[in-house]
């Protein structure tokens, strides 16, 4: 893992404890994570957000690079929303200067970008899609609801053996202010302590 984003999670997990209240909203995706594990399966998360542009890619990129840290293996992470739009810059930007190494791959009106959190480790391939995209698995996985309007207008995921709801604040309402950059990292910050959480309490 690279050494900026290492020491990015050290400070994460340093950090003030997760309430009670957040603890218990994050528990069912640890039990869906430790079933997985303890079987030995592939554990496959989809983190779904209405436009797939924010949220659900910092969860997702996140997932990731936390299972990694906290070596739990076979995790695959994806993200889809109920609409196609693009990943929005900042998000973009936001996880670069928290220590990951990202490039884009094509540049559209829905750019592809590789998103590494090590050397030697295959990027994460963050663009905008559908949670049913082709892209994504089709079964054996947990949606993640990472908004509670994802969350209420998609009652039914096909194929998800769990869906949990874990909602967060949209940074998008910082959009075009001064404190954009400020809001997108207290997201990206929230979500990242939040998933070092739930792999932190896997036993191998």
């Amino acid at each position: 893992m690279y050494k900026q984003l290492a020491d990015a999670l050290k400070k994460i997990i340093g950090a003030q404890p997760l309430n009670e209240e957040r603890k218990t909203v994050l528990h069912p995706l640890v039990d869906y994570v430790q079933q997985k594990a303890s079987s030995g399966a592939d554990i496959n998360l989809n983190f779904i957000c209405t436009h797939n542009s924010r949220r659900s890619h910092l969860a997702q990129v996140w997932a990731q690079a936390a299972s990694a840290y906290f070596r739990v293996p076979n995790v695959y992470c994806y993200s889809g929303g109920t609409e196609e739009t693009a990943l929005f810059p900042e998000v973009a930007e936001t996880l670069t200067g928290q220590g990951f190494n990202i490039f884009k791959i094509a540049e559209t009106h829905n750019s592809v970008y590789a998103i590494k959190y090590s050397a030697n480790a295959l990027p994460i391939i963050g663009f905008s899609k559908k949670y049913d995209s082709p892209f994504n698995p089709v079964s054996a996985f947990a949606a993640i609801m990472t908004c509670s309007q994802a969350d209420g207008s998609c009652p039914f995921i096909a194929g998800a053996e769990r869906r949990i709801p874990i909602t967060f604040e949209d940074p998008k309402i910082s959009d075009g202010t001064p404190e954009q950059s400020q809001v997108y990292a207290a997201r990206s910050f929230q979500i990242a302590q939040e998933m070092c959480y739930v792999f932190s309490m896997i036993k191998s």
